[in-house]
């Protein structure tokens, strides 16, 4: 019988999650030959240097109240490492701006004492004229990982269909990365959002698909509040798979809320939810996963949750919140030994 492309790469990508059974021997040949130890082998220029394993910025968004210099003096009297920069629409960096505005922004974090281990854009396609003038910039300023954007299924094809749609999408975007020098990392996102379900929230998916491109400057940008909304149970499973293409970590805690009969994750702050921490970085360390940690702040503090551009509650109070969950994620670190 004839194999297509598209019939090979499906079962390629279905079988790299362990779900398919009587692959050929190609498929089988290529999945020996991408093996994990060969994938950690990552060029120089994205390999951590010291103090980077768990370095912890704040996300940004949640700052997008001050202004850049605001910022970073902010970010760094709370405590942080560094600033997970916003560089999409509605962020610190507009997009279309990126090539002026990024060294800039880069310049006053840095003059603050603080880095940009990584940023967080909406990119999806290598071929936005936009995607190219943003990596362009990250790279030349030193910057090694990027949040993408988020990819969506297709109700109306088949999961076989949609698969081989990432896989073309991201194998181009590992392509350019590559040319810039930076990491491209895509975020596990649990449930629906405005294009539908989440592609990566089974992390099944996504695990095949970057053991398919098989490429250092593509990986995951591992969130385990999403993994736990997922698999409450399950997800140490999730981890381990995605284990070799982990490159940065996203941070925050949640509670299940029941309102109007539904119910609903509700983020709280670290340690007062569901996710259970001290598992978590003890499998961080058992598996020799490290990477530049994000902590994001999606609870109630005054609109900062939401990005807002004004918020309603006081300055100090919000810092407060930020540095309590910034103190009890290094009180993990440090009990798991991981030197934070």
């Amino acid at each position: 019988m004839k194999t297509t492309r598209r019939d090979f790469i499906s079962r390629s990508v279905l079988s790299a999650a362990g779900i398919s059974i009587g692959i050929n021997e190609a498929i089988s040949a290529m999945h020996t030959s991408n093996s994990s130890a060969d994938f950690m082998n990552v060029p120089e220029i994205l390999q951590m240097k010291n103090g980077d394993a768990f370095s912890i910025s704040i996300f940004s968004k949640h700052l997008q109240w001050l202004n850049w210099t605001d910022m970073a003096i902010f970010a760094a009297e709370t405590g942080f490492d560094g600033v997970d920069l916003t560089v999409r629409p509605q962020g610190h960096v507009e997009p279309e701006r990126v090539e002026d505005d990024l060294p800039r922004a880069a310049e006053i974090v840095r003059k603050a004492g603080l880095d940009i281990y990584m940023i967080t854009t909406s990119i999806t396609d290598a071929g936005d004229p936009l995607t190219d003038k943003i990596l362009k910039a990250a790279g030349s300023l030193g910057i090694r990982h990027y949040r993408t954007g988020w990819l969506h299924y297709d109700e109306n094809k088949t999961i076989e269909d949609n698969l081989c749609r990432m896989q073309q999408k991201m194998s181009e975007l590992a392509r350019l990365n590559e040319k810039y020098g930076i990491s491209g990392e895509y975020q596990n996102h649990s449930g629906t959002g405005p294009g539908g379900i989440y592609f990566g929230g089974a992390i099944w998916d996504l695990s095949g698909i970057l053991k398919n491109i098989h490429s250092p400057w593509l990986g995951s940008q591992y969130d385990i509040y999403h993994a736990t909304i997922e698999g409450a149970n399950t997800w140490p499973v999730g981890l381990k798979l995605l284990n070799p293409y982990i490159r940065t970590l996203d941070i925050k805690d949640f509670q299940w809320l029941k309102k109007d009969g539904k119910w609903s994750a509700e983020t709280v702050p670290l340690g007062e939810g569901m996710v259970d921490f001290k598992k978590y970085v003890g499998l961080l360390k058992t598996l020799g996963i490290s990477g530049p940690i994000s902590i994001h702040y999606e609870y109630p503090l005054g609109g900062a949750e939401n990005g807002a551009k004004a918020i309603t509650m006081e300055r100090e109070q919000v810092r407060s919140a930020m540095q309590k969950d910034l103190v009890t994620l290094k009180a993990y670190l440090r009990e798991a030994g991981l030197n934070k």
